[in-house]
């Protein structure tokens, strides 16, 4: 079987039609060409060259064989190329996990981001909640996950993506809308609607800890899952709900959202990731999100 550095031995021949300067091209002697053209004419089994001391010449099956042989040492090259970005994360396949959440602004950022800096990576999304994420990054089911909480095993690894105040969602003809500034103790007799303690444990605890941080009760009358969710319910009048402020890129009808008077309490989204992934993509997007994301500050 002929070697590739035979087709581009010949395809320089084939161009030139001119041993000398053909040699030069190729920064060999005329020597070694004329033997890898020999060689390769042998392998065929037909010549590629009518040649004398005057002129060389492509003979009809030479005129057959350049095209293909062109065709063939592109797809070599390409298919290094396809394979070196492969091996560095710069194409390949990314599974990311994200809440519901993540959905309303961070993700499609992060998304217009991989589309610019990485068009060769394929991401493939689904929808979980930050639980099922990090059991899923732990199964190797996942590559990367967007979610709420601090990464706490020493599997993974993570980076804080934003930092988003409560703010308070109320049904728009609400009698507290007409208030210029409100606080938590105005709550103290609100049915609230809050987060599901299975699903959305990070936000049940955060929201659950404000409230008796300030000695109050709540009277939660709902537990959801969704953000989308708890606004259709206050949209329809059943309580009032905390949510983070990512919630304002839904603009649900019927509801308003205000901020409270109080020391603010945020929520964190975290891109999280297993150490131990092998896949390079991982690291090409962590890469990407650093470079191009305006990170918050981590915690102290």
């Amino acid at each position: 079987m002929f070697e590739l550095k035979q087709l581009h031995s010949f395809l320089v021949l084939a161009d030139e039609l001119h041993f000398g300067r053909a040699a030069e091209r190729l920064h060999m002697t005329q020597s070694p060409l004329s033997r890898q053209i020999q060689l390769l004419e042998h392998t065929l089994g037909f010549p590629l060259f009518k040649r004398n001391n005057r002129s060389v010449q492509l003979t009809p099956a030479g005129q057959a064989f350049r095209a293909e042989a062109r065709q063939i040492l592109s797809l070599a090259e390409n298919a290094v190329s396809v394979a070196r970005r492969h091996s560095q994360g710069q194409a390949g396949l990314l599974r990311m996990g994200f809440t519901a959440g993540s959905s309303y602004r961070h993700l499609p950022r992060l998304l217009a981001y991989a589309s610019k800096e990485l068009k060769d990576l394929d991401i493939v999304l689904e929808e979980m909640v930050t639980v099922q994420q990090v059991e899923a990054l732990n199964a190797n089911q996942i590559d990367m996950g967007l979610g709420r909480q601090q990464p706490s095993q020493q599997e993974l690894d993570g980076l804080c993506m934003a930092r988003e105040q409560l703010l308070l969602a109320l049904p728009e003809r609400h009698p507290l809308t007409g208030k210029t500034s409100i606080t938590l103790d105005d709550l103290r007799a609100e049915p609230v609607i809050t987060f599901s303690p299975k699903d959305g444990f990070y936000f049940y605890a955060l929201i659950d800890s404000i409230f008796r941080s300030h000695n109050l009760q709540p009277r939660y009358v709902q537990h959801v899952s969704q953000i989308h969710s708890m606004l259709a319910l206050v949209s329809a009048g059943l309580g009032v709900a905390l949510v983070p402020e990512t919630a304002e890129a839904l603009h649900f009808e019927g509801v308003t959202l205000r901020r409270l008077k109080m020391p603010p309490v945020h929520a964190d989204l975290y891109l999280i990731w297993k150490k131990s992934n092998t896949n390079p993509a991982v690291q090409s997007f962590v890469q990407m999100v650093r470079k191009r994301a305006r990170l918050p500050q981590s915690r102290q």
